[in-house]
């Protein structure tokens, strides 16, 4: 397997502007959604990483006529939701948790056996959170004994709606309650202990399905109904922006656009996290874009201060905490999160791998058991493990702008799995970044 390590000379600044992929969240289920629809669905925008390709690859191996990608456009000629016919073999889902756990609520409803599998990494992620409630609802699944993938889904199951109550704030459960709802009889409702991102729901609408929203934190949805077809556009993703958006603002003389990024408010905590610190962060020509709302953003160079990070905006960044911890190690003071215990079952142990990283480079930065105190000070030069994963190797390329010296992050192949593009992308705006394949 092919090893990718960054080389990123320290210093420097972001200036231009730039666009960065697709939302790696809206193009999964637009392709999921797509597929079980009735007639054709047009995707622009879709982010081309090997993650979205995973389940894209899925539902074509499952009997869906899907063309493209080219250029981010996608045409699904959906077959309706019960028009998947067997694969031949495992649905690999590579390093995508996302695949595997929305996946697994469509595929409790079909009347033939699947298996998914990912990579070492997707195989060691805990799925008894979607396994459990799925078997609630009358599904018959096989794990491990440690309750991971792979995941022996028996078709031919009658699923009845059921009233869950999540014990952990989580999307992708939410998610594949609800599909898995798609399939069964009478109404399942979903209450979230805290609101998380809600793009499941909203693409829904989209594709003609009625849902109650009972509260920001409860939502219904009754078995039985029809996806119609439609027309998707994937605004950028705002998880790919959030480096770009801690890189101008810890780098003096940065001053960056980012254009048609998605704000949906249930993804936005990076904006306030930051602004809270005393990011100068713009949010310019709002407008919505296939039922989702997109801006420009523009930010510059702005001295931070540490914080605490309120509990209730933790949900609603859990995947750019990488980054952030990046500005609170530039950030004058203090910086204590809390309510994150989600980070440690993410692709790496994200607190941990963090923390041992900003160690590496001369700050200190504690683990909790969920979530981190990190002291800003003065970032050294030094070798990252990056464990694999993505968003802990670009963080620490972001770092290289106020490093006192060059940095080495290793094993950073899985930045193509949510970010194809980074590398030119930085180098573009100002990074000095070497990409050596090994």
């Amino acid at each position: 397997m092919t090893n990718i390590t960054f080389y990123i000379q320290p210093g420097g600044f972001l200036r231009g502007r730039l666009r960065v992929p697709g939302d790696k969240s809206i193009s999964h289920r637009a392709i999921m959604l797509g597929s079980v629809a009735e007639g054709v669905t047009v995707i622009t925008g879709f982010l081309e990483g090997e993650d979205c390709l995973a389940t894209l690859k899925a539902f074509r191996a499952m009997g869906v006529r899907i063309d493209g990608p080219e250029q981010g456009r996608v045409i699904v000629q959906g077959v309706g939701l019960h028009g998947l016919s067997a694969p031949k073999g495992r649905l690999d889902m590579g390093n995508s948790g996302t695949s595997m756990r929305l996946m697994s609520g469509i595929l409790a409803g079909q009347i033939f056996d699947t298996v998914l599998t990912g990579d070492a990494s997707l195989t060691r992620r805990p799925m008894r959170r979607v396994t459990e409630p799925l078997t609630l609802m009358g599904a018959h699944i096989e794990a491990t004994k440690t309750g991971s993938a792979p995941l022996h889904i028996h078709g031919g199951q009658r699923l009845t709606g059921i009233d869950y109550p999540l014990p952990v704030a989580s999307a992708q459960v939410k998610s594949c309650l609800l599909l898995a709802g798609l399939y069964a009889e009478g109404l399942t409702r979903v209450t979230e202990p805290a609101p998380t991102r809600d793009h499941t729901e909203r693409m829904l609408e989209g594709f003609g399905y009625p849902l109650q929203r009972e509260s920001d934190r409860t939502v219904t949805i009754a078995g039985g109904g029809q996806l119609q077809g439609t027309v998707i556009d994937v605004p950028a993703d705002i998880s790919s922006a959030a480096f770009f958006l801690v890189g101008a603002t810890i780098a003096p003389g940065s001053d960056l656009l980012l254009e048609h990024v998605g704000v949906n408010p249930t993804r936005t905590g990076v904006i306030d996290i930051l602004r809270l610190m005393g990011a100068d962060i713009e949010v310019l020509n709002p407008r919505l874009a296939g039922g989702e709302p997109v801006a420009d953003l523009r930010v510059r160079h702005a001295p931070l201060q540490g914080i605490r990070i309120p509990e209730a905006l933790v949900p609603l960044a859990i995947d750019e905490f990488p980054a952030l911890f990046i500005a609170a190690a530039c950030a004058k003071g203090v910086t204590v999160l809390t309510g994150a215990e989600e980070l440690r079952v993410k692709e790496s142990d994200r607190i941990q791998v963090m923390a041992d990283g900003l160690n590496a480079l001369g700050i200190a930065a504690g683990p909790t058991s969920d979530g981190i105190v990190i002291q800003g000070g003065t970032l050294s030069g030094g070798a990252i493990a990056s464990h694999g994963d993505h968003r802990i190797a670009m963080s620490f390329a972001i770092a290289a702008l106020r490093a006192s010296g060059p940095l080495l992050i290793q094993d950073c192949i899985n930045v193509n799995t949510s970010f194809p593009g980074f590398v030119s992308l930085a180098r573009n705006v100002g990074l000095t970044l070497v990409e050596q394949k090994a």
